[in-house]
């Protein structure tokens, strides 16, 4: 009977080193972003209600703007968000014919010179919103809706009307609103990428009649994305563009003065730094080269 043997050879380093740098360099660029939940504090309150809305040229409609913040420590990409607000007592999801979101940034970047016409602009949004995205442009935004619980909600106050320039600006709110809440699910194609910093989401709600108000939310929040401190909310019209006013210390006032975090939530993904794998990839580079020299002098 003929016999055989069969004799496993070791692997070299070289070839050995090469393998395990190109599986990390494989597994570094695979994993180019972590899903991730960006912000969570969409669980509404009955404190403040405070309208939010696109300008209307056909029922005279000014733009109202109502603003919180979150704090970013990475580059992040937002692939969508939540938020929660009241539409009106009877009305339809179909009522819904535009949804809007910006974020700025915090003043003074993207700002003027401070004009005074406001208590003041610390800790503020900046003048101009950094991106948008809207629903009445194609590819940009897209949203579902939804009713949160069953029937009228009562919320306990509410800014609508009442926005002014300094030195009529505390009016202390404009009393209860009652209607049904409403959550909005939004998702932006391609997603929307943003650099480490501390921001403010605003959305805007247009309706075919009535008015749409954002909800507030828990405050302090201190859940992932929270900024230390938290900001609370602000708001603006048309009128005292490019300032804001703060909710709860400018407007509503008093003694003192309550503060408003306002419900929304942001999903997404981490997008991590391309230091690594560029690392990795440079090494299995340089290792290759040297067992290529190391081969061809044996």
């Amino acid at each position: 009977m003929t016999q055989f043997s069969l004799t496993l050879r070791r692997p070299s380093l070289c070839s050995a080193t090469i393998v395990w740098c190109c599986l990390a360099v494989l597994l570094a660029g695979g994993n180019t972003a972590r899903a991730a939940v960006l912000y969570s504090n969409d669980d509404p309150s009955n404190f403040m209600a405070a309208a939010s809305r696109p300008a209307t040229v056909a029922n005279g409609n000014v733009e109202i703007e109502a603003a919180d913040d979150f704090l970013f420590t990475q580059p992040t990409r937002i692939d969508g968000a939540t938020f929660t607000g009241l539409l009106p007592s009877g009305a339809a999801l179909s009522s819904v014919n535009n949804v809007a979101v910006e974020i700025y940034r915090v003043f003074p970047n993207d700002s003027g010179i401070f004009d005074s016409r406001v208590p003041t602009r610390t800790n503020s949004p900046s003048d101009n919103a950094l991106v948008g995205r809207d629903s009445a442009n194609a590819g940009e935004l897209t949203f579902t809706s939804a009713f949160f619980g069953a029937g009228n909600f009562t919320i306990n106050n509410s800014v609508l009307n009442g926005i002014n320039p300094s030195p009529n600006q505390t009016t202390g709110g404009e009393g209860p609103v009652t209607g049904e809440r409403v959550q909005f699910t939004l998702t932006f194609p391609g997603g929307i990428t943003l650099p480490a910093d501390h921001y403010f989401f605003k959305p805007e709600v247009g309706l075919t009649s009535g008015q749409f108000y954002w909800l507030s939310a828990n405050r302090p929040y201190a859940g992932v994305g929270a900024a230390n401190p938290d900001l609370q909310a602000w708001i603006r019209n048309t009128s005292l563009d490019p300032d804001w006013l703060r909710i709860g210390t400018d407007i509503v006032g008093g003694t003192t003065p309550p503060t408003f975090n306002m419900a929304f939530s942001l999903s997404g993904a981490i997008v991590p730094e391309p230091t690594s794998a560029l690392l990795l990839a440079i090494g299995a580079a340089a290792v290759l080269a040297r067992c290529i020299v190391l081969r061809r002098a044996s």
